[in-house]
């Protein structure tokens, strides 16, 4: 379980296909803290350490992770959100984040605003149901807020700090993003679709 408050850059330094997997090697501050078998998310993906050596660690991205994600689009030189899970005895900054990415979106515009952003986002219509005004939602690991939200579309804003020390700088138009729709929503649908 994460909060989508991002701890710190990675690095993705080789990646490596076997089988249908893909082994990912990141740089990070991180890495001296972090044991094997720990949960850490990825732009939002929850992926387990499976090496470590000195300021570097291996993931593994299964062939689900690599369908729903944006994972298997890594390459060399690209950054990636970070995020260890949370402990619970702690604030939690941003909302409940399962780093179980449902979909993909495609980022269709970025407008500075004077000293921040706002960027808008394309997302598939089957989950409409799961976004609403003023709600949560985790972006490549990062909690925001959404507004105008239509039945496949949503905008937040980005602060300058959220700016700077995320990989969402790297996001254009064009740009394919991980989206985690909010647990409680999920749970909502699920309860109102499900006939006794």
């Amino acid at each position: 379980m994460f909060t989508g408050i991002i701890e710190a850059l990675g690095e993705v330094i080789a990646t490596r296909t076997e089988g249908s997997n893909m082994e990912i090697t990141i740089r990070s501050s991180l890495a001296p803290e972090l044991k094997v078998d720990q949960s850490i998310s990825h732009n939002g993906v929850c992926l387990t350490v499976t090496e470590i050596r000195h300021d570097t660690y291996n993931i593994t991205a299964v062939a689900e992770t690599l369908q729903k994600s944006n994972i298997g689009l890594l390459a060399p030189g690209h950054k990636v959100n970070l995020e260890r899970a949370m402990v619970f005895n702690g604030r939690i900054d941003g909302h409940l984040v399962q780093g179980h990415v449902d979909s993909t979106g495609e980022c269709i515009s970025c407008t500075p605003q004077n000293g921040s952003w706002e960027y808008r986002f394309r997302y598939p219509a089957q989950f409409a149901a799961l976004i609403v005004e003023k709600g949560s939602i985790c972006l490549n690991g990062i909690s925001l807020t959404v507004f105008n939200v239509t039945d496949t579309e949503f905008t937040v804003a980005v602060i300058p700090y959220t700016y700077e020390f995320t990989n969402i700088s790297s996001v254009l138009p064009g740009s394919t993003i991980n989206l985690e729709f909010d647990i409680l929503g999920k749970y909502v649908a699920r309860q109102l679709s499900v006939k006794p």
